[in-house]
């Protein structure tokens, strides 16, 4: 496994599973995105506070390239680096199957920032990202 600026560790639930038994397609963009927002949560971000300042966060674009199924029971580790593309935020996102390490799924994922309704030029990402490497 690469080196990731941040990792999160979960589980994969049984209604989570379609009928082949693995995980529905659907449900790796949820583990992606559950990653992000607690990444964005550990850097001091809230969705909720955000939003009150009338700043809104929204995916963009979504690519994911599914290479091996997870199944109920799973563990896995879910990782993620950021990389700034223009007005984007890009998440480059991995989930890796344990105990073996295999790489289950990956994806990029980009954002834009909307400020009281006007799409921005991503201000908002390069002063946190600031504040990030402050940290």
């Amino acid at each position: 496994m690469k080196d990731f600026l941040f990792k999160l560790e979960m589980k994969v639930r049984d209604y989570e599973c379609d009928l082949q038994g693995v995980v529905n397609n659907a449900n790796y963009q949820h583990y992606m995105e559950h990653t992000r927002h607690e990444f964005l949560e550990s850097c001091g971000e809230n969705f909720g506070a955000m939003h009150e300042k009338g700043i809104d966060a929204f995916v963009s674009r979504v690519d994911i390239q599914y290479k091996n199924a997870l199944r109920s029971g799973d563990s896995f580790t879910s990782c993620l680096n950021i990389r700034k593309d223009g007005p984007r935020l890009v998440f480059e996102q991995e989930i890796y199957r344990k105990p073996d390490g295999k790489l289950a799924t990956k994806g990029s994922v980009e954002t834009v920032i909307v400020d009281n309704g006007r799409l921005t030029r991503g201000e908002y990402f390069d002063d946190m990202l600031k504040r990030m490497e402050q940290k």
